[in-house]
């Protein structure tokens, strides 16, 4: 096996690849000169392909270069599921700059923060949710339901998401039109200072302050660290990353859910039948084909990684998506299987920093899986059609063309 850092190489063919057997010669070949064996380029996630097909990468870097540095990325490489999860966890790699998100919050800070945060998305906001996301999830479906064919990521996927985590957080229903177009034009599940969000929140955030609801930004507006309030700054960082991740990346996965669904008509008949294993199908999903297939982190201070050490400042790609695929950890990773006793995703991250909103996500999926199949009890894919996934850092289909019945 390779070390972490090797460079692969290519080795001349040996007898009967094209030359004579060893101590032999042609009499009239002239000697030949020993050559220096060529380097090959490294592997490298920008490698012409990747984006379309991953799997045959993160196959190789399982099998050869489990810690490996990747040049052209710019970062090292990790790529089984227990070096992966690990890494996640620990605790001196931490979320590159810039970001006022909980993800680039540490220690006491980050631990307050998240006690605060935590759990208004589990409680109150879940009520907020579940009302706005069922009753988007329906109005959506049925306008598909008309149609001869519909492509389900332009009209039901790209919309839904960004609409529950609006009305989980009491802003108007209207404004979901214009978190879709701001994630659409970069506002990702970091959050991130998009040019228009202060400005929007801002009457928002007053009107919370001086009259707090049940929703989700009242709670976080009347939330305080240490006695003080958290600042204006703060809750729209905390804010925007919920938008961003319910534009993008709950978008991305719903689109990934469904696909996986009906590309397994058994599957997706059991889950018709019995509700109950919606779930357990979504944590499936996230395994198989998680939204954020790679996950950047930075070194703080000197680290090791799966045993290598590293030094601060050194960029870690965690490859999620390698990981979910990973056979020393599922039995037929390929395959997707409701039944799956132990995902073991890490879609959503683990340790100090899992996802806050993985649970509004698993509900956006639940109500808007129960819309569809409601309202279109024949939902197949269109004549000829396939789902094809693409992206590296932001990955899932792009198009879901289906028929209503």
């Amino acid at each position: 096996m390779a070390g972490p850092d090797a460079t692969p190489v290519a080795v001349r063919p040996g007898p009967g690849a094209g030359e004579p057997p060893t101590g032999l010669r042609v009499p009239w070949e002239e000697p030949r000169r020993t050559a220096p064996r060529r380097r090959l380029p490294a592997p490298s996630l920008l490698s012409p392909g990747v984006a379309r097909d991953p799997y045959p990468l993160y196959r190789l870097l399982r099998e050869e270069l489990p810690v490996v540095r990747d040049e052209v990325f710019g970062a090292w490489l990790v790529s089984r599921y227990a070096d992966v999860r690990a890494a996640l966890t620990r605790p001196r790699l931490v979320a590159p700059p810039p970001g006022r998100t909980l993800t680039h919050m540490e220690g006491a800070t980050h631990r307050a923060h998240r006690a605060l945060v935590e759990p208004g998305l589990r409680d109150r906001a879940v009520a907020a949710l579940a009302a706005g996301t069922s009753r988007t999830a329906y109005v959506l479906a049925r306008r598909v339901a008309v149609r001869h064919e519909a492509d389900l990521v332009a009209e039901f996927c790209q919309w839904l998401p960004a609409a529950a985590v609006v009305a989980a957080l009491g802003l108007p229903r209207e404004d979901a039109a214009r978190v879709h177009a701001w994630c659409r034009d970069g506002l990702t599940h970091l959050g991130g200072r998009h040019r228009d969000l202060d400005a929007f929140l801002r009457p928002h955030l007053a009107r919370r302050r001086a009259h707090p609801g049940e929703d989700l930004l009242s709670v976080l507006c009347a939330a305080e660290v240490d006695g003080r309030p958290l600042s204006d700054e703060s809750v729209t960082g905390l804010v925007g990353s919920l938008l961003g991740g319910g534009g993008e990346a709950t978008a991305l996965a719903l689109a990934a859910f469904l696909a996986n669904l009906l590309d397994h008509p058994r599957q997706l008949a059991l889950v018709r039948e019995r509700p109950e294993l919606i779930p357990a199908a979504w944590t499936e999903s996230l395994r198989r084909d998680p939204p954020t297939p790679v996950v950047l982190r930075r070194a703080v201070r000197p680290v090791a990684v799966a045993g290598l050490p590293l030094p601060a400042g050194a960029t870690v790609a965690c490859l999620v998506g390698s990981a979910g695929r990973d056979p020393a950890r599922f039995a037929d990773p390929d395959r997707y299987d409701l039944f799956r006793t132990d995902p073991g995703s890490l879609a959503h991250g683990a340790g100090r920093h899992a996802c806050l909103g993985a649970e509004l996500a698993s509900r956006t999926a639940e109500y808007g899986l129960r819309a569809l199949l409601d309202a279109l009890p024949g939902l197949h894919w269109a004549p000829g059609f396939r789902p094809a996934p693409q992206g590296l850092l932001a990955r899932g289909p792009r198009t879901l063309l289906v028929r209503p019945g």
